[in-house]
């Protein structure tokens, strides 16, 4: 597997400023390394955020804009983000009507969304989340917690977008969500193993 990177450490910055000048519609918080749209926060209007581990681009930072997601939080390389940069992510995009946070079902992202939606609740803020689980393919697997969210997770920062710019409320996006999610189902085959950029390994061969 070939990759246009310079130095692995550098992989998320690089990639988030490069977006960045060629999306002026969204905004890098280069403290946090976290992306907003450019008119966040939306007078009236919940925001939506999501975020997880980078390696699946565009996920998430290229689905922030009108209609979808107000902002996102890329992690490091297949690694969540941590509690503050939600936190502040979240308080950036806050116009006072809530935010709701899309999280993928995997230990890190629901550990430190969980960790971010307590400070953030603690401050007033009105704040929910809706979980995505919609890989059939491991629900009873040794290696995840239940299902992990995979695919149904742009159908969901999509609609929620969509219905969240029409003015929706935030009780009214969280019925949405689950909506969305119990009727998702994903199975994921791999044809060739993950490559990790850092140690430079496949962790697997199918045959």
């Amino acid at each position: 597997m070939k990759k246009l990177i310079n130095r692995v450490d550098d992989v998320l910055s690089e990639q988030l400023q490069g977006f960045a000048k060629a999306h002026p519609e969204i905004n890098l918080h280069p403290s946090s390394f976290y992306v907003t749209r450019h008119d966040a926060p939306v007078k009236g209007k919940v925001a939506l955020l999501s975020g997880g581990g980078s390696g699946h681009e565009p996920m998430h930072a290229g689905f922030v804009g009108k209609g979808m997601l107000d902002g996102a939080c890329p992690g490091e390389i297949f690694t969540s983000p941590t509690p503050d940069k939600m936190y502040d992510c979240a308080k950036a995009i806050d116009s006072g009507e809530g935010v709701l946070m899309i999280v993928k079902n995997y230990t890190g992202d629901v550990l430190n969304f969980e960790t971010a939606t307590e400070l953030l609740h603690d401050e007033g803020v009105k704040i929910a989340t809706v979980l995505v689980d919609d890989d059939v393919a491991v629900k009873d697997s040794l290696y995840t917690a239940g299902r992990r969210g995979v695919a149904n997770t742009v159908l969901m920062e999509k609609l929620l977008g969509a219905a969240a710019e029409r003015g929706d409320t935030l009780d009214d996006l969280v019925k949405l969500g689950h909506q969305i999610n119990n009727n998702g189902f994903f199975y994921w085959y791999c044809t060739t193993g993950l490559h990790r950029t850092c140690c430079r390994k496949t962790l697997f061969y199918s045959p």
